[in-house]
């Protein structure tokens, strides 16, 4: 069972998470996880079979900060605002002392990602669920694995801005 002050804890995280990336404040986006991390925007078919082919995959923090440097510097696309809805988490599993260094949480939290070209209306561009593991660090809660598995088989052709 978690704490209430853990579970704010997990909201809040999942607040300035998207906040973050709502604004494309992009300097900040990797400061949400380790250094050695997992970030994976996974559809669900491939997630439910155990396979490892994904939309778009990284394995650590600078590989988050590469990406960052190719929607600013090298990528050409139209466009767009995005705008994450996130449900409650439910943390599913706790491991370690509770506030302590040790401790790691597993959760689950429902997502909907809204994307604004300016030119025309809003769309749902990517429902699914985050799979997150967060380990306590001297600075909160930080991301050692992040998965967006995705609801649909199909997603527009262009996936640029983090889910």
């Amino acid at each position: 069972m978690t704490d209430f002050e853990t579970f704010h804890e997990v909201v809040r995280l999942h607040a300035d998470y998207a906040a973050v990336v709502d604004s494309h404040d992009w300097d900040r986006w990797p400061g949400f996880f380790l250094e050695t991390c997992t970030y994976r925007v996974q559809p669900r078919e491939n997630h439910d079979q155990g396979l490892p082919l994904a939309t778009l995959s990284f394995e650590s923090r600078g590989m988050l900060m590469d990406r960052i440097y190719g929607i600013r510097d090298t990528l050409f696309h139209d466009p767009y605002y995005q705008r994450h809805v996130i449900g409650l988490p439910a943390v599913t599993r706790v491991s370690g002392a509770p506030g302590k260094a040790d401790e790691v949480l597993h959760v689950e939290t429902n997502y909907a990602v809204f994307r604004t070209k300016p030119d025309q209306l809003s769309e749902v561009f990517n429902v699914g669920r985050y799979l997150d593991i967060l380990h306590r660090t001297p600075d909160g809660l930080k991301f050692a694995s992040r998965i967006c598995v995705f609801d649909s088989e199909m997603i527009p052709n262009s996936l640029i801005y983090p889910i």
